[in-house]
C-alpha cells in the first residue's frame, strides 16, 4: 500500500510540475515578472509561491526540516499580498524563483521515498501532504494558464484540438430528468479530498431537470440578440449595476466586428465557435441567461446528485462515469487541449442519467453560495475554505479543460466572486419537474 501511495504522490507532482515548466518557459523574463492583469500575479510569483508552499508543508511541516528560505514567506503569502500589488514585492528573479523550486522539490523527492504513509497521522496518512501540494500546484497552473488568456500579444501556447462530438450527441434531449429523493452528498473516503468536501452527508433533493450538455456560445449569442444584457428584467440588481457600470455586453474576450462575434483564446482570434459551451461568463450573466430561458442556475446539490448519484444502485460515484479515474475518453481536462469540446462529446463520461460533460470543459457556475457541509472541520489550515463561506462567493462545480485530474473529481467544489469572468467558467440550466409531465 504504501508504495502504490507513493507512486501515486510522486506521479501527481512530477506532472504539476511538468505544467508548472511548460507554463513558465513560453515566455522570456519580461513576460514572466509583468503584471498582465490586476486580477492576477505576474507569473514568476506563482512560480516561487508553489517551492514556498511546497517547503512550508512538506520539507517543514512533513518532514521536520529547517526552513530554507524564512525570509521570503511573507513575500509568498497570498493572504498578506492581494494579487494586485505583488509586483511592488521584492520577489525573486525568475532564473532565482526556478532555482528555489528545483532545490525544494529534489529534497521533497527525497522526503517522499522516506516517509511511512501510514500510521502517521492525518497530514502523513495515504499521503495526504503530498496529494494536497500536487493540488496546489495544479491550482496554480490553472491561475497561470488565466495569466497566459489574459496577457497581449502572440499566442505562446499551443495544443491539439479537442475531439469532436459524436453523431448522437445530435440526438441528444435538451434535458435530463433527475429523480427526487436523498442521495450521499461530499466523501469522507476519498483520500485527497480537501477539507471543505467532507463530510459525506444526506441530502434530499426533489425531483429536477436539468441541461443535457453546458449551455453553448450559439444558445448564449440567442440571448444577447434578445437584447439581453439591456433588459434588467433577467439581471439580479447588483448584476445589472455591474453590465451598465462596465459596458458588458458580450462574454468577455468576445468582440463584434463586420457583422461576426470573434472572440481571443491564447493570443489567436477566431470566430466563435456556435457548438461550443460558453466561457468567460459570471454568475450574474449565467443567471440571467437562465432567467431569460424560463429557468435556473441548479443548485450545488442538484449538481452533485445529477454528477454523482446512480439511480439503479442508489450510491454515489466518484465520477458521472463510475469510480475510475478519468481518462482522455471521458473529459477534457488536464490542459489536453485549450478550449472547451463542442456541446455533447465525451460519451464515454456520461452520467447514469445520460448527463455529458459535467467533468471537465468548463467550470459550471451554480445558483448556491459557498457554505460548509454539517460536521465541516477545518484541516489542515482555515484559510484554506473557512475563511470564504458566507453569500460573497458562488459555488463552481465540474472543472475546467484547465484542471487537472488530481484537482477534479465528483465532490470537488471551487468558488468565486459572482463577478468574476476571467476564470474558465460556464454554465448549464436546470428547473423543477413538472408533476404533471415528468413521470419520475
Amino acid at each position: 500500500m504504501n508504495e502504490d501511495l507513493r507512486r501515486r504522490a510522486l506521479d501527481a507532482l512530477t506532472r504539476a510540475r511538468t505544467r508548472t515548466a511548460t507554463l513558465t518557459e513560453c515566455v522570456d523574463d519580461r513576460e514572466l515578472t509583468a503584471q498582465h492583469s490586476p486580477l492576477m500575479s505576474p507569473l514568476v510569483w506563482d512560480l516561487a509561491h508553489i517551492g514556498n508552499q511546497e517547503e512550508q508543508w512538506l520539507l517543514r511541516t512533513v518532514g521536520g526540516r529547517a526552513a530554507l528560505r524564512p525570509e521570503i514567506d511573507s513575500v509568498y503569502d497570498a493572504f498578506e499580498h492581494p494579487r494586485a500589488t505583488r509586483p511592488s514585492l521584492p520577489l525573486l528573479a525568475p532564473a532565482e524563483a526556478r532555482g528555489y523550486a528545483s532545490e525544494v522539490r529534489g529534497r521533497v523527492l527525497d522526503l517522499l521515498e522516506r516517509t511511512p504513509l501510514e500510521g502517521g497521522g492525518p497530514l502523513v496518512d495515504s499521503a495526504f501532504a503530498f496529494g494536497m501540494i500536487a493540488q496546489h500546484e495544479q491550482q496554480h497552473d490553472e491561475t497561470m494558464l488565466i495569466t497566459h488568456q489574459l496577457r497581449d500579444g502572440p499566442a505562446a501556447l499551443s495544443a491539439p484540438e479537442p475531439p469532436r462530438a459524436g453523431p448522437d450527441a445530435a440526438e441528444l434531449p435538451a434535458d435530463v430528468l433527475v429523480p427526487g429523493g436523498p442521495f450521499t452528498m461530499g466523501t469522507s473516503t476519498e483520500p485527497w479530498a480537501l477539507d471543505n468536501e467532507r463530510p459525506a452527508h444526506r441530502r434530499t433533493v426533489p425531483a429536477f431537470r436539468i441541461d443535457t450538455t453546458p449551455v453553448t456560445c450559439g444558445a448564449y449569442l440567442a440571448f444577447i440578440a434578445d437584447g439581453g444584457y439591456r433588459d434588467p428584467r433577467w439581471w439580479a440588481a447588483e448584476g445589472y449595476e455591474q453590465i451598465r457600470r462596465h459596458d458588458i455586453g458580450a462574454p468577455l474576450f468576445w468582440r463584434r466586428e463586420g457583422g461576426q462575434w470573434l472572440r481571443r483564446r491564447f493570443g489567436v482570434t477566431e470566430p466563435v465557435p456556435l457548438d461550443e459551451p460558453v466561457l468567460h461568463v459570471s454568475w450574474y450573466e449565467a443567471d440571467a441567461y437562465a432567467r431569460w430561458a424560463g429557468r435556473r442556475l441548479p443548485t450545488e446539490a442538484e449538481w452533485e446528485k445529477a454528477a454523482r448519484h446512480d439511480p439503479g444502485t442508489g450510491r454515489s460515484r466518484r465520477f458521472p462515469w463510475g469510480d475510475a479515474d478519468p481518462t482522455p475518453v471521458h473529459a477534457n481536462l488536464g490542459q489536453r487541449h485549450l478550449r472547451p469540446a463542442p456541446a455533447g462529446g465525451y460519451r464515454e463520461g456520461r452520467s447514469p442519467l445520460g448527463v455529458r460533460q459535467l467533468i471537465g470543459d468548463v467550470w459550471e457556475w451554480t445558483a448556491s453560495d459557498f457554505l460548509p457541509y454539517p460536521g465541516f472541520a477545518a484541516f489542515p489550515y482555515r484559510e484554506y475554505s473557512e475563511v470564504f463561506f458566507g453569500s460573497a462567493h458562488k459555488v463552481l462545480r465540474g472543472g475546467s479543460f484547465g484542471v487537472d485530474p488530481v484537482a477534479c473529481r465528483g465532490t470537488f467544489r471551487n468558488w468565486d466572486l459572482p463577478v468574476r469572468r476571467q476564470i474558465f467558467s460556464g454554465f448549464r440550466t436546470a428547473r423543477d419537474a413538472d408533476p404533471l409531465e415528468d413521470t419520475v
